[in-house]
């Protein structure tokens, strides 16, 4: 049995969808993947960031997106958060977002 990936809502899933196609294209690799074998994939297409928190590393021609996932019971994995990355490093304010809406479906 495979893993089923979820969006955290409908904003999260139309803007990870408007990514510029070859990032899209990546992130659309890396997410059937994590539903056939589950979430643990590794460097380079996913990354812990702890607490629960992992990050999708979807990287095309015209730059590197980020989506922010975490799993639950189930079998589940809810993408959070997405981002086009413009800095070398994951602006705080992006993981700040993930983390609120970790918490969210944590206590529901």
């Amino acid at each position: 049995m495979g893993y089923k990936l979820l969006f955290f809502n409908a904003k999260v899933q139309a803007s990870i969808e408007a990514w510029p196609s070859g990032i899209n294209a990546s992130f659309v690799r890396i997410a059937e993947q994590m539903v056939v074998s589950g979430p643990n994939l590794g460097m380079p297409y996913t990354r812990a960031f702890g607490d629960g928190l992992f990050e999708i590393r979807a990287k095309g021609a015209e730059g590197i997106g980020r989506a922010f996932f975490c799993c639950i019971m189930g079998r589940r994995v809810i993408i959070l958060h997405g981002f086009i990355k413009k800095t070398q490093t994951t602006p705080k304010k992006e993981t700040e977002i993930a983390r609120k809406r970790l918490k969210e479906i944590h206590h529901d």
